[in-house]
C-alpha cells in the first residue's frame, strides 16, 4: 500500500537522510510526517519565517509498523515511549515513581520497528502528560486531552528499510503569516479546552497514576481500555 506523507520544514528536503535529527524528539531519532498537509505547513513554519510542506511517498508493504493506537496498545505505551525519549519535569517523589514505574511495566520495543504512528506530543500535549504523571490529572481526562485541537497522528520512519523506501514528489509553500498564525491558534484552542473542560472536570471512579502504581496495573487491565 502506497501512503501519502508530508513533512513541514524551513527547507526543501528531496532525500530524507537516515540515522540524522534530533535524538530527543517523541519517538526518538527518525523522520517526522503527518498525513495532512495542513498541518505539515503549520510544522514548517515559524513566527518570522515561510516554510515548505515537503509531500512524499512510501510504499508500507513489508514493512514493521508500530501502530500506538492500535486496540492492543493503551495510552500508557504512548506515553512511556515518551518517557524515553523526552525530558521529563519529576518535581515530586509521584513522578519520579510514575516514571520508573511506566517504563518497567508499559514499555515497547519501538526501535525494532521501521516506521511508527501515533500522536504527536506538541507543547500543550506534552504539558498534559506531564500533568497525568504528577497525579493532577486522571487517566480518562488524559485520553480525552489527546483529542483537543485535533492535532492528529504523526508517521515517523525509524529504520534505513523505510528511508529507502520513502519517495519525494514535490514541495509547497507555507507562508508564515497564514500557517504560524493558525498553529497558535490550534494550540490555544487546546489549552483553553484543556483548562475549562477537562482539568477540572473530576468524575467519580476516575483512574489516577497513584492507583495504577499502587494496585501494579498491568497493559491488559481492562479499566485502561
Amino acid at each position: 500500500m502506497i501512503k501519502k506523507l508530508y513533512h513541514g520544514s524551513s527547507n526543501i528536503i528531496e532525500k530524507p537522510l537516515f540515522g540524522y535529527g534530533k535524538p530527543y524528539n517523541d519517538y526518538g531519532l527518525g523522520f517526522y510526517c503527518t498525513d495532512s498537509l495542513e498541518m505539515a505547513k503549520e510544522w514548517g513554519v515559524s513566527k518570522d519565517q515561510d516554510g515548505y510542506a515537503n509531500c512524499y511517498e512510501i510504499e508500507c508493504y513489508g514493512l514493521r509498523i508500530l501502530k500506538l493506537n492500535a486496540p492492543e496498545y493503551c495510552i500508557l505505551h504512548w506515553l512511556t515511549v515518551l518517557l524515553q525519549n523526552r525530558e521529563f519535569d519529576v518535581p515530586s517523589g509521584l513522578a519520579l515513581d510514575a516514571k520508573e514505574y511506566l517504563l518497567a511495566t508499559f514499555s515497547i520495543d519501538y526501535e525494532s520497528y521501521d516506521a511508527i504512528i501515533g500522536y504527536r506530543a506538541d507543547d500543550s500535549y506534552f504539558s498534559f502528560a506531564q500533568d497525568f504523571i504528577n497525579g493532577t490529572i486522571s487517566y480518562r481526562q488524559l485520553n480525552n486531552a489527546m483529542y483537543l485541537g485535533k492535532l492528529g497522528q504523526q508517521f515517523v520512519l525509524k529504520s534505513k528499510k523505510a528511508f529507502d523506501r520513502i519517495e519525494f514528489v514535490g514541495s509547497e509553500i507555507a507562508e508564515s503569516r497564514e500557517w504560524y498564525t493558525k498553529k497558535m491558534l490550534r494550540d490555544r484552542t487546546a489549552r483553553r479546552e484543556y483548562f475549562s473542560v477537562e482539568r477540572n472536570r473530576r468524575q467519580r471512579g476516575d483512574l489516577y497514576i497513584t492507583q495504577i502504581i499502587d494496585e501494579e496495573m498491568k497493559p491488559d487491565d481492562p479499566r485502561l481500555r
